[in-house]
């Protein structure tokens, strides 16, 4: 079972290569960020058409998540709850959508950028992280396979980045924020890719200015964190570097993993 996560910086825009990457690649569950569409203008048909069952929780202009699978989508959620287990929030920033697909509980996750730094994006930010990880605490009390897929807009380490001393000031990379996904590993969860190839660059984000992509100046942002019953399953986790040479691509790539389902 591949599970791809994908930033794809607007369906509507990147639609003829969102489809091309989907009948390349092939995965079984694809999940996007940043689809930048309400839930009823999201091309539904022609992924339908196709052969893909779909779930968003869009947002006009900004942001918004997708799932879509090769197999019925069970029990979505959208948004994420209170930190106190309580009712959804009423966060109007559409960021989150989680549902099972064969077993897997699967989350498309994207998570806010909080720059500028210090000021209430940051904090945003932060806070954000918090309840998602009261979810994720609360997803390993149901010991089943878990992945939490998606554009974390944290760079974890150093390693990570082309150019460290470029990023210095940065939410991606200030302490709280890399605090905030550690408490996701801590908990249990598993960094699919770093468990695969441990060290080097393997970049997943490339800026559209200064030549980033031909220079290979990226970062790695998009993860797919598994908990202990997925990470018992996993047999590949990789980057998808082609679609970012495409013409008209996102700035960001697909990253995947593979688990023995």
């Amino acid at each position: 079972m591949k599970i791809a996560t994908f930033n794809i910086n607007g369906v509507k825009a990147r639609l003829p290569r969102l489809l091309e990457w989907l009948d390349e690649f092939s995965p079984d569950v694809a999940c996007l960020q940043e689809i930048k569409s309400v839930d009823e203008n999201f091309p539904r048909l022609e992924l339908e058409d196709k052969g893909w069952n779909v779930e968003t929780f869009g947002q006009k202009s900004f942001n918004g998540v997708a799932l879509l699978s090769k197999h019925p989508i069970e029990d979505v959620k959208r948004a994420l709850p209170a930190v106190d287990g309580g009712d959804e929030t009423e966060d109007e920033q559409a960021r989150y959508i989680e549902g099972t697909v064969k077993g897997v509980r699967i989350a498309s996750i994207y998570l806010p950028n909080g720059n500028p730094q210090p000021g209430p994006k940051f904090d945003y930010k932060l806070a954000w992280m918090k309840r998602l990880a009261a979810r994720a605490r609360y997803l390993l009390t149901l010991e089943m396979p878990v992945v939490l897929a998606g554009d974390y807009n944290v760079i974890p380490h150093d390693e990570d980045c082309h150019n460290p001393a470029a990023w210095v000031d940065d939410a991606l990379t200030q302490p709280e924020s890399r605090a905030g996904l550690r408490t996701l590993i801590n908990l249990g969860y598993l960094d699919a890719i770093r468990q695969i190839t441990p060290a080097g660059p393997m970049y997943s984000y490339w800026d559209y200015q200064r030549g980033a992509w031909p220079k290979d100046h990226g970062i790695r942002i998009d993860h797919l964190l598994l908990s202990p019953q997925a990470a018992d399953l996993l047999k590949d986790a990789q980057v998808d570097r082609l679609p970012r040479a495409k013409e008209k691509a996102s700035d960001h790539t697909p990253v995947w993993v593979e688990l023995d389902v």
